[in-house]
């Protein structure tokens, strides 16, 4: 038998002639719609394959020794730069005290007059500003009856005001305006208090610590610690002479606190992740008080999160994060498009807030909420890190054979339905017809 007729007899797609075929209007609308269903399918099942998805996973975070970096601005309109003083410290016994680098404090001029901008100073300790260059070079002056500290420009002496506050911050002795001390007189550090007096303080800047549990605060005057506790010389902060008006308050505007590299805005755009809930919920917070002695805490809980993009490559993302251990924290991956990773932090918050003065919360309808007397004024931030790390990996839903079998799916589904419904019109018409002839 020939070649071609062993195919003949396979074939399982019999054709029949033309002569025996019957084409009906209602058939011809059956295959537009059929045609214009299918169409609308095949996209529709074309965008789901295109689609990608958010697969979150919980897992236990094993990282070891890893420090963390916290982005911070703040806004006090009530408290001059002056007198504000950031202090970082955790569990593990390391202490941050007047934090010196990577934090600017920006002074701006009183509410009333607009809270414009007039200055920016970085918080290093003896910047070129601050050295003595004027001062004899065999000066050594006084240190107020207290050693000199061991950073000091003349080993031995205090040759700066800032040094004399230093020095009396070592031994926890209170400093007030520097009235007695001749290197603060020969400064103006008085006047400079008085001039600042009703400016208020932007403090932005990254702290980088521990991952362990831990706090920072922004308080009034110079910090030191006496026997084991923390301490603020509070002498400048507190003017009960001065109207309600003008008294210092830690009235505060939160613009954005965040724990790691933010996530690039294509991923929050594509994620639709852009809302307080899934970013930072402490962002655009306002806090208001018109007592002097008040604090307000934040107990902040910080839970470990990767994203991993569609692209994500885990050898060559493991390479760049072990190569550069000194690249900034969590922004490898951001340098190498999609083939790293993003290892940041979201966080959750509940706040307290008190009066150091003592008392209920009448005032805000819980009397049975009672609050103990003393205290340090200031803005705390005690955060917590979860032991959990939450990776949320992108993918696709369907492959692109699922994508073809699903549109073979949708042909032949389609046109058997279309099938069915074109003979039953056409078997029903010609019943009709068949009934009327008899």
């Amino acid at each position: 038998m020939p070649a071609k007729s062993r195919f003949t007899r396979l074939d399982a797609f019999a054709k029949t002639v033309e002569d025996a075929r019957i084409r009906t209007t209602s058939g011809g609308v059956i295959t537009l719609t059929s045609l214009l269903i299918v169409f609308w399918l095949v996209w529709g099942e074309w965008a789901d394959y295109r689609r990608v998805v958010v697969l979150p996973e919980l897992i236990v975070d094993k990282s070891r020794g890893e420090r963390m970096e916290i982005h911070l601005n703040m806004t006090f309109p009530r408290l001059p730069c002056e007198l504000l003083t950031l202090d970082v410290m955790d569990v593990s016994g390391e202490q941050q005290v007047g934090v010196a680098h990577g934090v600017n404090k920006v002074r701006l001029s009183p509410v009333a007059e607009g809270g414009r901008v007039l200055d920016i100073q970085a918080l290093d300790l003896h910047s070129n500003e601050e050295i003595a260059k004027h001062l004899d070079p065999d000066y050594c002056g006084e240190c107020g009856g207290a050693l000199a500290p061991p950073n000091a420009i003349k080993q031995g002496c205090c040759s700066t005001c800032e040094e004399v506050r230093e020095a009396y911050a070592q031994k926890s002795w209170a400093f007030g305006n520097g009235h007695n001390i001749e290197q603060c007189q020969r400064e103006g550090y008085s006047d400079k208090i008085d001039a600042q007096r009703r400016e208020g303080c932007r403090v932005e800047g990254v702290l980088r610590v521990n991952k362990v549990v831990g706090n920072f605060h922004i308080a009034p005057g110079r910090s030191f610690t006496n026997m084991n506790m923390h301490a603020h010389d509070l002498e400048n902060y507190f003017t009960p002479e001065s109207s309600p008006a003008d008294q210092h308050t830690m009235t505060h505007m939160i613009h954005e606190l965040r724990f790691g590299p933010a996530l690039p805005a294509e991923l929050a755009g594509r994620w639709q992740w852009t809302d307080h809930h899934h970013t930072n919920p402490l962002d655009d917070t306002k806090q208001e008080t018109d007592q002097p002695a008040f604090n307000f805490m934040y107990f902040v809980k910080v839970v470990s999160t990767a994203y991993l993009p569609l692209g994500w490559d885990p050898l060559f993302s493991t390479s760049i994060h072990t190569a550069y251990d000194k690249a900034p924290l969590g922004t490898h991956g951001l340098a190498y498009g999609s083939q790293g990773s993003i290892e940041t932090h979201q966080y959750s918050v509940t706040s307290h807030k008190r009066s150091l003065m003592g008392g209920d919360d009448a005032a805000e309808g819980h009397k049975e909420r009672m609050h103990a007397a003393g205290g340090i004024p200031g803005v705390f931030f005690n955060y917590d890190i979860s032991p959990m790390k939450v990776i949320n990996r992108e993918a696709r839903p369907k492959t692109f054979t699922g994508f073809l079998t699903g549109v073979c799916a949708i042909i032949g589904g389609t046109l058997t339905v279309a099938a069915a419904l074109d003979r039953g019109l056409y078997e029903g018409v010609m019943r009709v017809k068949k009934m009327h002839t008899n």
